[in-house]
């Protein structure tokens, strides 16, 4: 199928082409975990030396693990509910979650702040722009502990060291780096699954000698400036920087703009639309009725997950993009299929277009161009990351898919030549992986029978709705995992909030001790999960990355571990299962 402008065939063989060669490379997308001589990337660069605390030793109605957007909206919702016996923990120094973590130069939501910063209205505050920036949103946090009193219950710069389930007690017994020791009748996991930085696997990594530290630690103490710029003291640094996602995006225009020589090393380009970015009118956001942040969230979800709306309130790249595309499913019949690819295909022919209106030197306009569909990787929308390619200060290290051969200790080598290099920075991401959450998290979870999770999980996870797993009674997982993925992350956590404020008052109400899936019930669930397909065909065909696994979505950790159909559905499934009593668990 053709049309006068696009050859179908053609660029469907390019995409496999790009696709195959990015596969089957030895530890090419391979990561290392940040321990031993890499844990020293973990340390938080953010607080001053404290002394150590004693101990504490209690017993709580809840434990809340995890200080960020998620684990804030648990804490709000059991106020609602009227809990107030509940405990906060996090390694961080403060509440935010990645926006405490995320402070690198350029740092924004990609995401309408609108909709992303949550209880806007209970918390009376209009963003001051449309994609707000990385500051903002970690001083509303901090302003949305305020106002309900969540400081005086945290329990900052502690890292939790393991949950075992106390049957006799039916309490979790959770210690900490601090030698705490907290008993708690329920517990809520909220860590996030961008919360564990990831390093590559490129051999060499530990000989550089230079100055190194990923984005999640940026180090202001050797760049200079802050997250709105301002690097001068990279002024006579040779930089490099390795990852060309989200982060990398939005940090390169002031590494470009403050280096001597930034040099960007790219595996695979980023699809790079429009943000179209603006401040906020106040008069507009007078305007709004009450229950409009919630109506703007589910109008959102429901357009980016293939609903219909009346109308397209939040309107912007994220809308267009499902809009026009559509939404890439194995159940189209052929001719759907084969029309949803055509729309496929003139939308990433624009962001191709706009590649080269835009950068200036047509070397590195074609390797800046995105040879994938829709929807493989996340969309890095910005006004500013195209344009720093026309600096000449600034070079696009691609290495064709094949990554960096190896590192020195001065410099990168690709194809042969070393770049050397007085600072290297890894946009390298995060563990994504849902199916290991000791690794992901730091500590292991043991329930009945001192069970762990890990061994539970070995053959592949196993839940009900992505929230509870048997065996582990009273305990939450925020996780995602068989559950609803939402692209606007903090809407899933909300929903996510409610339902388990919403469980502990089911317990309170109807004197429940335990509760957990009863065995049917969780293994019905896994086999709904797993023996539907979703994007299944489409994730195999993508260039290789996190949403599919590396290019190997079938092998577990990829978008098929995920509820296969759209998140709204899933939320006002949630919503009928507790009304009706929240059947399928075994309570005591």
């Amino acid at each position: 199928m053709n049309t006068p402008d696009i050859d179908t065939e053609a660029l469907a063989a390019r995409y496999r082409e790009e696709r195959d060669k990015r596969l089957h490379r030895g530890n090419l997308g391979a990561y290392l975990t940040p321990t031993g001589r890499f844990a020293h990337y973990l340390e938080d660069p953010y607080v001053d030396p404290e002394p150590p605390r004693p101990p504490i030793q209690e017993d709580v109605e809840v434990l809340q693990i995890g200080a960020g957007f998620g684990g804030m909206q648990v804490a709000v919702h059991l106020l609602k509910a009227g809990v107030e016996d509940f405990r906060i923990l996090d390694r961080a120094g403060d509440f935010g979650g990645v926006w405490y973590w995320n402070r690198y130069p350029g740092v924004a939501c990609d995401i309408e702040s609108y909709i992303y910063m949550p209880l806007l209205e209970e918390m009376g505050y209009m963003p001051s722009e449309k994609y707000a920036r990385g500051p903002e949103i970690f001083k509303y946090a901090r302003d949305l502990a305020e106002k309900f009193d969540l400081y005086r219950r945290a329990l900052f710069r502690t890292e939790v060291s393991e949950l075992r389930w106390d049957e006799s007690a039916a309490r979790w017994v959770v210690t900490t780096d601090h030698g705490d020791v907290i008993r708690a009748r329920f517990v809520n996991l909220a860590t996030g699954p961008l919360q564990r930085l990831r390093l590559p696997a490129i051999p060499g990594i530990e000989t550089f000698k230079g100055h190194a530290f990923h984005t999640s630690r940026w180090d202001y103490a050797y760049t200079g400036g802050d997250a709105h710029g301002g690097l001068e003291k990279l002024k006579d640094k040779r930089v490099g920087i390795i990852g060309t996602g989200a982060t990398a995006v939005q940090a390169i225009p002031h590494l470009g703009e403050w280096a001597k020589h930034l040099y960007v090393f790219q595996r695979t380009p980023a699809p790079v639309p429009v943000r179209n970015h603006k401040p906020t009118d106040p008069e507009w956001f007078k305007t709004l009725k009450p229950g409009w942040q919630k109506h703007r969230m589910e109008n959102f979800n429901i357009l980016l997950t293939g609903g219909e709306q009346d109308e397209d309130l939040v309107a912007d790249g994220w809308t267009e993009q499902k809009t026009s595309v559509g939404i890439a499913v194995d159940s189209l019949s052929p001719e759907e299929a084969a029309e949803r690819q055509l729309r496929d295909f003139e939308y990433m022919e624009g962001l191709r277009r706009r590649i080269d209106e835009t950068v200036k030197d047509r070397a590195t306009a074609e390797a800046l161009k995105p040879w994938y569909n829709a929807g493989c990787k996340r969309p890095c929308f910005h006004d500013e990351y195209l344009q720093t390619f026309n600096r000449p200060n600034v070079t696009l290290v691609d290495t064709g898919g094949l990554g960096i051969e190896r590192i020195t200790e001065t410099g990168a080598v690709v194809g042969g030549v070393e770049y050397e290099l007085d600072c290297l920075i890894y946009a390298t991401g995060f563990d994504f992986n849902a199916g290991n959450m000791a690794s992901r998290n730091g500590f292991e979870i043991y329930g009945r029978g001192g069970v762990s999770l890990t061994d539970k999980w070995k053959g592949g996870i196993a839940t009900l709705h992505g929230f509870t797993s048997r065996g582990f009674p009273n305990l939450v997982i925020q996780a995602n995992a068989q559950g609803a993925v939402a692209s606007n992350i903090t809407h899933g956590l909300g929903e996510g909030a409610v339902h388990f404020a919403q469980i502990v008052k089911h317990c309170r109400d109807h004197q429940v001790r335990t509760f957990e899936p009863s065995e049917a019930a969780e293994r019905a669930w896994v086999e709904r999960v797993t023996s539907r397909t979703y994007r299944t065909n489409h994730d195999q065909e993508c260039t290789p990355g996190y949403y599919n696994n590396e290019g190997a979505p079938t092998e577990g950790a990829g978008i098929n571990a995920f509820y296969p159909g759209s998140s709204q559905r899933f939320f006002q499934m949630m919503e009928r299962w507790r009304a009706n009593g929240m059947p399928d668990f075994e309570v005591s």
